[in-house]
């Protein structure tokens, strides 16, 4: 597909539906809407769009910086379905055959594949015929309850309690996965013989920001949305947002970037406009705030709305994350497109976390962006993830930078992998830097911590509570994660149409839009400026 976009030089003067930051939530909001005749405008507060779907530059090309696994493609081909198009008319799509590599210390290694068959027999290669029947099992009872909860819980707007209580009581197969107090640790010690398995299995948890020693055993679900399926994309989600860019502007809505909002309008008793940050008020017939919803109940958007989403001020904050993005050769171990190389000690990583200390022992998530789409004999990029705690007041980016380079590159070269030339400070991103592209957020990436059983009952709806304002976005239900973003971006849209009666998706064509933007739409650097 093309990614020139038609730019608009003014915002429109009827009143849209404004929908403040561009992330992969706004993103899949607007694109409802639009495709159902309404009148779309998005504000992003930053030169680029995509939230944490961002890219750095390198001596490689553009590098991601932020997610890399695309999981639940039904999710974006029902999105793109909404507008009248193909997902693969737009986006160039690769099904991973390795979902990941790991990597131990003791030099072992494990392929988890996407043949569930195949996964078997290399866990009976790797760890023995129990450990494969352990898997069988595993995988079978995740399976069925990833299927559980799909209807009460990811796809619907507003899950409660009792309908997962029903849900449960009808299949007595959950029941010791749903027990309360358990945790996904104590499950998978119980679930694996071989505690490299329990390790493994454990660190999903941290797909949506929390520790395995604490959170709830239903967590164990998460497996699945990558057994299910990896998808790489030819140059990284970066094309996905680029894709969902296009087709919003080409069904007439508006995005404009570098273009921040300092508050939320109301008249007493509904959201009726947004002031910019350069002090013009736009009306709105609806507004969606597309940011960690703790940034409204902090006051980021101005007093008239503290009072949504006020929980997370009081919610503990899920994971942060420290982040090098870089172009580097690499020798020594082979790498597949995800890779993950584990730490000694699988409990000790998430008590520095709790503590609030840069993990002594980390597990290292390794991307190498290229492997899939054609090495070339030149350096490569890679995006490394360290888990992170929320806000911590490390000091200055190059003692935090040289500390986290000292917990990586070395660690990496006693495991077999070398990656030459090591990356300078300036290629980290630090919990600090994303609390200022984030606002309110403490630099968390996942909202709200995902501790406890009924904490993903706790997140924040598409409704705020507040007449004319909806929310969306990771920090809100259904949670953390590109699909799950997406999914609350379908929440929001439906919301909306619902309470404006707007009518059904109608595909148009016939009202021109645009993106208005003072610089690249996609990340260059990390901007300071405070973003949705």
């Amino acid at each position: 597909m093309s990614n020139d976009l038609s730019f608009s030089p003014v915002l429109r003067t009827d009143a849209p539906v404004i929908i403040v930051g561009a992330g992969i939530g706004g993103l899949a909001t607007a694109l409802r809407l639009v495709a159902r005749g309404m009148p779309v405008t998005v504000l992003e507060q930053h030169g680029w769009i995509g939230g944490k779907i961002r890219t750095l530059p390198s001596a490689a090309g553009p590098v991601a910086a932020g997610p890399t696994v695309l999981t639940m493609r039904h999710v974006f081909d029902d999105l793109f379905a909404e507008a009248g198009a193909l997902l693969e008319d737009h986006v160039t799509l690769h099904a991973d055959p390795i979902l990941a590599r790991h990597v131990w210390a003791d030099g072992s290694q494990l392929d988890l594949l996407a043949d569930p068959e195949a996964s078997i027999d290399a866990i009976r290669a790797f760890s023995g015929a129990r450990s494969a029947k352990e898997f069988r099992r595993f995988h079978r009872d995740t399976a069925a309850l990833f299927d559980a909860m799909d209807a009460p819980m990811m796809q619907a707007a507003d899950p409660s309690v009792a309908r997962l209580g029903a849900t449960v009581m009808t299949r007595p197969g959950m029941w010791p996965i749903m027990r309360p107090g358990r945790t996904l640790r104590h499950l998978l010690k119980n679930r694996f013989s071989d505690p490299r398995l329990a390790q493994l299995f454990g660190r999903y948890a941290t797909y949506v920001g929390g520790s395995p020693l604490a959170s709830p055993a239903l967590l164990a679900l998460i497996w699945q949305a990558e057994a299910r399926g990896v998808w790489t994309l030819k140059n990284g989600l970066a094309s996905l947002i680029s894709a969902l860019a296009y087709q919003i502007t080409q069904l007439g809505g508006e995005i404009c970037c570098d273009c921040g909002v300092a508050r939320l309008v109301t008249d007493g008793n509904r959201v009726t406009a947004v002031e910019t940050n350069g002090g013009q008020i736009l009306p709105a017939r609806a507004v969606v705030f597309n940011g960690d919803p703790r940034a409204l109940a902090s006051g980021h958007l101005g007093r008239d709305v503290n009072t949504v989403a006020s929980q997370t001020q009081h919610c503990d904050r899920s994971l942060s994350a420290r982040v090098w993005s870089f172009a580097a050769k690499a020798s020594g171990v082979e790498l597949a497109h995800h890779n993950v190389f584990f730490g000694d000690d699988p409990e000790s990583e998430f008590c520095d976390l709790a503590a609030g200390l840069m993990p002594r022992d980390p597990t290292l998530y390794i991307c190498a962006q290229d492997r899939g789409h054609g090495v070339t004999d030149g350096p490569e990029r890679f995006e490394i993830i360290l888990n992170a705690p929320p806000l911590d007041m490390a000091g200055p980016v190059q003692r935090e930078a040289e500390k986290c380079h000292q917990r990586t590159f070395p660690r990496l070269a006693r495991m077999g992998l070398d990656l030459t030339p090591p990356p300078p400070p300036d290629t980290l991103t630090t919990p600090a830097m994303f609390d200022q592209m984030f606002p309110g957020s403490l630099g968390s990436l996942y909202g709200q911590s995902p501790h406890g059983m009924t904490a993903a009952l706790a997140r924040p709806r598409a409704r705020s509570g507040m007449a004319g304002l909806y929310l969306c976005g990771g920090g809100t239900h259904p949670g953390a994660g590109v699909p799950m973003a997406a999914l609350s971006g379908r929440h929001a849209a439906e919301a909306i149409a619902m309470d404006l009666a707007l009518p059904s998706t109608s595909h148009r064509t016939d009202m021109p839009g645009g993106m208005s933007t003072g610089s690249a739409m996609m990340a260059r650097a990390p901007s300071r400026s405070s973003p949705s």
